[in-house]
This record gives C-alpha cells, structure tokens and sequence, in this order.
C-alpha cells in the first residue's frame, strides 16, 4: 500500500511491523524476491504488450485504409500518420520515464489525451522494459529499499521508553 506521495506503507499490519512494498501491475509484490511466477509473468506481459501493440497497429491500417477510401485527399492521410507517430512517441518517452520516476499528476492530467492517441508506444515502452524487468521495478525497488532502511534507522535509534529508564546517581 502506499499514500498519495507513492511512498510505502509502514503500518504495523506488516510482518515486523516494517514497509510493505508496493504491488506492480500484472506482478503484485512477487518483483521483490522474483517468485511466485515472476519470470513467466514479465514473459507474459512481454508476449501481451507486444501482442496488443501489433493489433492495434493493425487496426489503425484498417482505419487508414478506410480514409483512403473515402477520398479525404492526401493532406488528411499524412496528417493521421504524423499524429500517431508524433503521439506515439511522446507516449513511448513518457511511459519509459514513468518507469524511473514518479510523474506530476497535473502534468499527467494534461497529456492524458495526447497519450491516449499514442497508446501504441505506451505498449512498446511496457514491452521493452519487460525484457530486462517489471515495468517500474527498479523505481518501486529504490523507493522500498529507502522505506525499510528508514524504517530500520527509525526503530534502531530508541530501545523503549525513556521515562521507564533508571538514572544512574
């Protein structure tokens, strides 16, 4: 679980009373020791992203063909082409830079369309980064990693309560 900043969760309900990390799309927790299927799930979205991206390219064939037909004239077909790939990439950097740090929610709010136009590169930047790790593990590693040393810093300093202490006279 984490709070509106992405920061892990240090409620006591976790063993040791320590963070808990944060669950990954498609991976749940299973990034942190890499099991419970993990190599078969980053295969898996490798396989599924690759896979959507190709059906939506197919797609997009289907509607450019279809803007053939109709005759809109040249101008309008280059048009659609620059857009989704301009869109495209500016999603695929987006989504890449996603993987290593948390974005603005208001900056996220205002791309939202130019990324729904560029949904094909989103799905690349998930299938590249799927053949190295979890989408956004390494980020979510850092960030738990910096929780539980915090957490154990926090918890080394003081041994008890001070008031109960005996003073030596």
């Amino acid at each position: 679980m984490s709070d509106e900043t992405g920061t892990p969760d240090t409620s006591a309900g976790s063993p040791g009373g320590g963070p808990r990390p944060e669950p990954l799309r498609f991976f749940g927790t299973t990034w942190v020791n890499h099991d419970n299927g993990y190599p078969a799930r980053r295969a898996g979205v490798a396989v599924g992203s690759l896979a959507a991206a190709v059906a939506s390219c197919l797609i997009l064939r289907f509607a450019y063909d279809g803007l053939q037909i109709a005759g809109t004239g040249s101008l309008v077909s280059v048009l659609i082409v620059a857009m989704f790939a301009i869109c495209s990439a500016l999603a695929f950097r987006n989504t890449w830079e996603g993987f290593a740090k948390r974005h603005d929610p208001e900056r996220q709010a205002s791309l939202r369309g130019l990324l729904a136009i560029g949904f094909i590169g989103s799905l690349l930047a998930y299938f590249f980064r799927s053949l190295t790790e979890a989408p956004g593990e390494k980020l979510h590693r850092t960030e738990y990693e910096t929780a539980r040393e915090e957490f154990a810093r926090r918890t080394s300093r003081r041994t008890g309560n001070p008031s109960k202490r005996k003073r030596n006279r």
